[in-house]
């Protein structure tokens, strides 16, 4: 123990250096190990200085020398670890501009530095993650460059399925991450093909995927698939649906409710609609896919105020008339703060005798993503088989996987997936409340403008019943009812529109993000407070 303790920093040094020797490690990281140890010894012998002239036991010598080595061990970890958190943020996702580390990506790393192994977790948005097999191997190569890695295990996952504010949601709809509408306004333009479709695209891309189907009066979905279970059943204990399943994507219709097709006026159909949807055990579900009815009316507006649609797909045809119709539910969703994020041009074309005809004209889809700014817009040609298999019990894209309607409903999918991301992680982070300056940072979805405001501010402008008489318009809340240095103690995503912020008093106010953009904003950004 003597011969440790007054030996230089570089006999113990060599005897790391041959330990690391036998493990085969990258030259890089022996240097930097060197260095550390050399540090470790340095701090040690200005202690060991302190102490001269001072009787100390074996035993303390013992403890001493033991803790300089735990030092060192657990300072080299954290070099290794910072070595594969820094090659990881090479890698960015496309979806978010930003790198996997600070998306928080990397769960569950490991690193031995001795032997040169390296264990992580990527832990994506989804499990239909288009590129997930890119990030993979990407991982694998950033960081088997490190001269010190000898192995490198990655293992895939995904985020568990759970809205963003599911407590104030109906039981049914809590474990569902990402709510799919897709719509046309009217009738016949090949709506039903291409949610169902749609939803066995997300299914073979990995995700656990339902489809409800919203139309009572003429149900498609019991013609277009076959379960062999043809009829709902009812949890007798929890008065919950269970919904019928075909080859595992889980579905509910009307129509498989042992009723055929409804005849009954709009507001018991709503209610029906409501009840299915709501009261179904749904269980883990990445995507709900929604066939919604033709029309602006009240299902379609009890439907998008009821459930938390993370987004819509606008199916239409070339024809003008189905243009005008087809505006009018983009015009809906934008009003009610539901984003369109891609256009299905169905019946476009087909190809006879080398060329390519037209039947029923061109740019009905063009037209809408130019005029209301969607960004993606897909085609879908005349094919007989897209029709038979409709009609045949078995979706096109399971029929023929390899098929061109197949790769264009891949595009689709890749595209929701990739959407459904980026609104979701802009929706999380679009109202903060930043405790080092005291305000409430702003950045509303689709826009590139981030402002502050005071909290105080905030509060005092809410209208709801308990601040604004309902009837009168009169001020129930008062300027000085609320102190200037109130804060938030939870701020909470409400859809794409507003966000849920629980005060000290224990109110929760919903605040819209046209009531927040129109507030009077913080012009001098306040220091950050010390910690």
């Amino acid at each position: 123990m003597r011969l440790l303790l007054q030996a230089p920093a570089s006999v113990y040094a060599a005897a790391q250096c041959s330990k690391l020797h036998s493990s085969v490690v990258g030259v890089k990281f022996l240097e930097r190990r060197l260095a550390i140890n050399d540090s470790i010894f340095s701090g040690y012998n200005v202690r060991r200085r302190r102490l001269h002239g001072k009787r100390t036991s074996v035993k303390s010598v013992s403890a001493s020398a033991a803790s300089l080595e735990a030092d060192a061990s657990s300072l080299l970890t954290m070099e290794a670890e910072n070595d594969v958190l820094k090659a990881l943020s090479q890698i960015i996702d496309p979806d978010f501009g930003t790198d996997i580390v600070s998306c928080g990506f990397v769960k569950d790393l490991d690193v031995d530095d001795i032997s040169g192994e390296v264990s992580f977790r990527l832990e994506l948005t989804t499990p239909a993650c288009p590129i997930k097999e890119v990030f993979e191997k990407q991982a694998n190569e950033v960081v088997a460059a490190l001269p010190w890695v000898n192995n490198v295990k990655v293992t895939m996952s995904a985020q568990p399925a759970k809205q963003i504010y599911s407590a104030q949601l109906p039981p049914g709809l809590q474990t569902i991450s990402n709510i799919i509408a897709v719509s046309s306004c009217k009738g016949g333009v090949g709506k039903s093909t291409v949610a169902v479709n749609l939803a066995y695209t997300l299914a073979g891309m990995g995700a656990r995927v339902g489809i409800f189907d919203a139309d009572v009066y003429g149900p498609s979905l019991p013609t277009m698939v076959s379960p062999e279970n043809r009829l709902l059943e009812m949890n007798p204990e929890k008065k919950t649906i269970i919904p019928t399943e075909y080859m595992g994507v889980k579905m509910v219709s009307f129509g498989f409710a042992g009723q055929g097709r409804a005849i009954m006026r709009g507001p018991m159909v709503s209610g029906v609609i409501n009840q299915l949807l709501t009261t179904t055990e749904w269980g883990e579900l990445d995507y709900l896919v929604i066939d919604m009815p033709p029309g602006t009316g009240d299902i379609q507006l009890t439907l998008c105020q009821v459930v938390p649609l993370t987004a819509a797909v606008i199916v239409t045809t070339p024809q003008k008339l189905a243009f005008i119709d087809v505006a009018k539910g983009v015009r809906m969703f934008s009003k009610l703060k539901v984003p369109c994020v891609a256009v299905v041009e169905n019946m476009c074309h087909f190809d006879a005798d080398g060329k390519r005809f037209y039947p029923f004209g061109r740019g009905s889809g063009s037209q809408v993503v130019e005029q209301f700014g969607i960004p993606h817009l897909f085609d879908l040609p005349i094919r007989p088989t897209l029709s038979a298999s409709g009609d045949s019990g078995m979706p096109e894209v399971v029929a023929d996987p390899q098929g061109d309607v197949a790769e264009i409903f891949q595009n689709l999918g890749v595209c929701v997936v990739q959407q459904c991301a980026k609104i979701r992680q802009q929706v999380s982070t679009a109202v903060m409340y930043d405790k080092s300056i005291k305000a409430i940072r702003v950045k509303v979805p689709d826009s590139n403008e981030e402002f502050l405001l005071n909290p105080a501010t905030v509060r005092r402008n809410d209208r709801s019943a308990k601040s604004v008489d309902e009837w009168t318009g009169e001020q129930k809340l008062q300027y000085g009812d609320i102190p200037e240095d109130i804060e938030p103690e939870e701020i909470q995503p409400m859809g794409n529109y507003a966000v849920s912020i629980t005060w000290p008093d224990g109110f929760s106010q919903i605040a819209p993000y046209d009531q927040l953009q129109s507030m009077e904003r913080l012009v001098d950004v306040p220091q950050p407070i010390p910690a």
